[in-house]
């Protein structure tokens, strides 16, 4: 059974949200690295560039599959995790300590068209 942690919001394309204030921390769920296997390679945005929720804002390569990655929010890109770069296996080892974006919400009110971690686990079965 993948991990699921109560308090963050979920997309259906398996990305999670870690909220804190007006920044939404963004990565894969521990369901999705589990489905792709050993992950070897991340495709980050940059600093500054402008995400849209629902459209692609870089990729995950493991050795069986390549995988989009959809923003769950929309806003500005503040930090991405670099560590990635170098090791993007660490997803494999905590997909939710080893995020991918920090994004500042343009609208916080689209937080509402992802879902609980209950809803989340329904749709991984």
């Amino acid at each position: 059974m993948s991990k699921v942690i109560e308090g963050f919001y979920y997309s259906e394309s398996h990305e999670f949200v870690k909220v804190e204030g007006n920044i939404a921390i963004v990565g894969i769920t521990d369901y999705a690295q589990q489905q792709l296997g050993n992950v070897v390679y991340v495709d980050m945005p940059e600093v500054d560039d402008e995400v849209s929720q629902g459209e692609d804002f870089g990729a995950v390569e493991s050795v069986k599959a390549a995988s989009d990655l959809i923003s769950p929010v929309s806003g500005t890109v503040v930090e991405v995790n670099t560590a990635l770069e170098e090791h993007p296996e660490l997803i494999n080892e905590d997909a939710f300590e080893n995020w991918i974006m920090k994004v500042e919400m343009s609208d916080a009110g689209e937080l509402a068209n992802l879902l609980d971690a209950k809803g989340y686990e329904a749709i991984c079965h």
